[in-house]
């Protein structure tokens, strides 16, 4: 497979800027190898709606700035709504195990997570720290407002709820 495709899979994936010199480790290549599948997959993009954004350190897939009223009108559409039954659910999952993994969250659900992630970072009712290779998500002080509570552990029943996934969690060990 050419490695401008390889990096797009990444990106897509990723959603997120990912570092050079990462990407070149891990893709084993030069950095003249590397410029070179960046430039390809750059000119391959200048066609459709996405573009790969470059700074001296990292690289990033974007919307074309031709599409921002597009993507704002569905940014405004996504945030009008209530959210999901997957946004609750995945709400819940991020409530009890904060700080967690997008990798754990879907693991969890069973399901890729990165769409109700997202929307739930718009809304503000979940926060992203970089950790590592990836990210991890916790829930926001936007959140917890929300919901009139001051903190986490004063939702109803949040200790019993809190036994039982340990109590579940050991079981499967």
């Amino acid at each position: 497979m050419p490695l401008d495709i390889l990096i797009e899979a990444l990106l897509f994936y990723k959603s997120a800027p990912q570092k050079k010199s990462t990407l070149m480790k891990l893709f084993a290549v030069g950095e003249d190898e590397f410029q070179s599948a960046l430039s390809a997959l750059s000119e391959r993009l200048k066609v459709g709606a996405i573009r790969l954004v470059e700074t001296d350190t990292s690289i990033q897939l974007v919307t074309t700035p031709e599409l921002s009223e597009f993507v704002e009108t569905l940014r405004k559409k996504d945030l009008s709504g209530d959210i999901s039954k997957a946004g609750a659910e995945t709400l819940s999952v991020i409530l009890y195990r904060e700080p967690v993994s997008r990798a754990e969250i879907d693991r969890i659900r069973g399901v890729n997570s990165s769409f109700i992630l997202r929307n739930l970072l718009t809304r503000g009712l979940v926060v992203r720290e970089a950790k590592g290779s990836g990210y991890e998500f916790s829930i926001s002080t936007k959140l917890l407002t929300h919901l009139g509570v001051s903190q986490k552990q004063d939702l109803p029943e949040f200790a019993e709820i809190m036994n039982e996934i340990e109590t579940f969690e050991t079981n499967q060990s």
